[in-house]
Order: C-alpha cells, then sequence, then structure tokens
C-alpha cells in the first residue's frame, strides 16, 4: 500500500510528498485535520505573518537604551513588561537597564569577548517585531503577540513590547532579554523564526483573525530578504537601495542586458519541487472526496508568478510603470 507523508511543520517539507513501496489497489492514507487546514489556509492566499529580527545594534547598553526610547516614541506609548507592568515616560530605557542588570552584564562580556578575544561580545537582547498586513485589527495583533511571549519566554527570558499603530501594517515591538533567568542563552535560528511564526499565526487566529505561516517558496514568492531599514523605506516608497536596483534593473531592460543570473537555475529548481508537492497534495485532497479544496489548490497552482530574480522583478516594475506612465500621457480621441 502506497505511503504519502506530508509534513506540515515547517519549511518546504510539508510539500515534499515522497511515495514508498509499491502501488496498490489502496487509496492514499488520510490528511490530517491540520494539514488540511494548512494546505487551504495556504491555497487561498490567507494573510501571511511576519515575525523580524532587528540585526543591528544589540550587544551594548547604550544602543539597546536608545532601541527602547525609539519603539517608546521617546516616552509618548506604554511599554508592558513580562511582569504585566506598564512603563511609560521618559527614562524607562534607563529603568529597564538596571532591571535585567544589562549595565553590568554589557561591561563583564565586554571584558571576556571584545578585549581577550578580539571580537564582538554576543548581543544583550534580541529586537523583534511581530507585524500583519494593513487592515487586520491592531488589538488582535497585541493580544496575541501578548499571548505568544507568555507561552515562549514568561518566567524565563525578560521581555517588554509596544503596539505601534502609526504605519499602515500595525505591528508590535519586543525586545527580549538574550541570557534567560536561569542563565541560559536565546540563540534565533531560521528553525527558530519558522517555529514563531506559526505560532504567532496561530495565536491570531484564536483571535479571530485569519493568518498563515508558510515559507515563501511554496506560495510561489522569490523575494530577497531586505534589512529592516530596507523594507520599512520600501513600504514608504523611499528606500535609496531599491531605487538603485530598480535604476540598475530599466538600465540593463534598456540596453538588452538579458542574462541569465547564478540564482536563476536554482529558483527553477526550487519551482519544480513546489509545484510537484501541491499537484500530489491535490491528487491525495481528491482522492479523499475533497473536490471544492482541490480546486483551489488548482487555481493557486494557475496563478503563481514565475519564478524572477530581484532584478527581474524590478526590470518588470519598471516597465510597467513606463507603460502606465505613457497611457496616462496618451491624448484622448
Amino acid at each position: 500500500m502506497p505511503k504519502r507523508v506530508i509534513d506540515v511543520r515547517g519549511g518546504p517539507a510539508w510539500l515534499d510528498i515522497v511515495s514508498y513501496g509499491r502501488g496498490g489497489a489502496g487509496r492514499p492514507i488520510g490528511l490530517s485535520r491540520g494539514q488540511i487546514e494548512q494546505i487551504a489556509r495556504t491555497a487561498v492566499r490567507t494573510p501571511e505573518v511576519m515575525v523580524k529580527v532587528l540585526p543591528k545594534d544589540s550587544n551594548n547598553a547604550s544602543s539597546v537604551q536608545k532601541h527602547i526610547d525609539y519603539i517608546g516614541r521617546k516616552g509618548e506609548l506604554e511599554l508592558e513588561t513580562d511582569d504585566g507592568s506598564r512603563l511609560q515616560g521618559k527614562g524607562i530605557g534607563t529603568e529597564l537597564l538596571e532591571d535585567w542588570d544589562l549595565d553590568l552584564e554589557t561591561h563583564r562580556r565586554e571584558s571576556e569577548f571584545a578585549k581577550t578575544r578580539g571580537r564582538a561580545a554576543p548581543k544583550l537582547v534580541h529586537k523583534l517585531m511581530f507585524s500583519m498586513p494593513p487592515g487586520t485589527p491592531a488589538k488582535g495583533v497585541l493580544v496575541a503577540t501578548q499571548n505568544f511571549a507568555r507561552e515562549e519566554f514568561a518566567l524565563k527570558h525578560r521581555y517588554v513590547i509596544v503596539l505601534h499603530t502609526d504605519e499602515p501594517h500595525p505591528h508590535v515591538h519586543m525586545i527580549v532579554k538574550a541570557v534567560s533567568e536561569q542563565g541560559v542563552r536565546l540563540n534565533v535560528r531560521k528553525a527558530t523564526l519558522r517555529d514563531w511564526r506559526r505560532e504567532f499565526a496561530r495565536h491570531l487566529r484564536e483571535q479571530g483573525i485569519a493568518a498563515n505561516a508558510t515559507e515563501r517558496a511554496i506560495r510561489g514568492e522569490t523575494r530577497t530578504h531586505k534589512t529592516d531599514g530596507i523594507y520599512r523605506a520600501t513600504v514608504r516608497g523611499d528606500s535609496t537601495h531599491t531605487r538603485v536596483r530598480a535604476e540598475s534593473a530599466a538600465a540593463a531592460l534598456l540596453n538588452g542586458d538579458v542574462r541569465v543570473e547564478p540564482g536563476k537555475s536554482t529558483l527553477f529548481e526550487t519551482r519544480k519541487v513546489v509545484e510537484r508537492g501541491w499537484r500530489a497534495a491535490a491528487d491525495i485532497i481528491t482522492a479523499e472526496g475533497q473536490l471544492e479544496l482541490a480546486a483551489h489548490i488548482h487555481r493557486f497552482l494557475a496563478q503563481m508568478p514565475p519564478p524572477q530574480t530581484e532584478r527581474e522583478q524590478l526590470a518588470a516594475a519598471f516597465t510597467q510603470r513606463l507603460l502606465r506612465g505613457r497611457a496616462q500621457e496618451a491624448p484622448i480621441r
């Protein structure tokens, strides 16, 4: 009897459907409820959560204090700590540094690492951001983040959170002390972020907010990772990085430079695996009689954008803007 394994717990593996043994008359094994729900959310393009680690300036007390002042909007916003305390006003950064003993930790680690080993000391904190697309209820995003933080860090890592609603996409900033009260260091890896995205999405759904957490490749997206500064500037429409990249892509397009980029073949190979996984999932779901969901999967596949490098995406966007501009300038007859 054939056996198919679909791992929906993370990464592209949940669409890497593998058959074992010889074919037989038996029907494919059923999918779990959780697997079907994950596939359905992705196929109908449920809004995706974003969990980001802000990488810069997390290894000294001064930079941490500046970030606390930033997320608190220099005392205007109320911050919530892991013990439920509410902090607001100028000077809360200093208060937190003292409460978390980060100034002492900075001095100790600078002595141990920077001087004796000639390299920067490990992070004092992790700066995180939990975000959802515009239109998502901000209160729900805050409550989901609060619940996530309690489950993940309570009685272990000190943390502080604050909701920002001054941009179209509601988001919560969180600062987590890197070393727990038990002396265990928190290391954030790719697998950690995948787990956090899934848990954040689950907490959002518990608040009645449609939310999903899948890898970009599974959704047919090929966008490259951007730093937080570039990402925010791109959202505002004034990213120097994006503008320079667009100008370069446009110049290449106008000059007929259509050389194949090194990562192109990898994109195509990844897309083949993803499409093969989706079709196998559709076959299993069809065999189980869920024809409507199978139809959603086939539509999802048909609407999946072609795999493109960032350079190709920028060139395509430039072409579209150029065509729209010409259309607007054309005289009305």
